[in-house]
């Protein structure tokens, strides 16, 4: 999946499959998790976020399903 990077003091990049609904997540540890079921809404709302990281912690972690990349 194709990332691109956002301007974030947590994140270095975001991908998102609209098709599997599944967002992709770098973080500037340098981990990598797919999150599942992610609406393309809840995408677009992150990716126009004023705080991206703000966003994330508040919206999909530990909302939805994810693995380690």
């Amino acid at each position: 999946m194709d990332r691109i990077l956002v301007n974030s003091s947590n994140l270095i990049s975001v991908g998102y499959s609209a098709e599997e609904q599944m967002l992709e997540v770098e973080f500037q540890s340098g981990s990598v998790y797919r999150y599942l079921q992610i609406p393309p809404s809840l995408y677009q709302e992150l990716m126009i976020a004023d705080s991206k990281g703000r966003f994330f912690h508040d919206n999909i972690m530990n909302q939805f399903d994810f693995t380690e990349v």
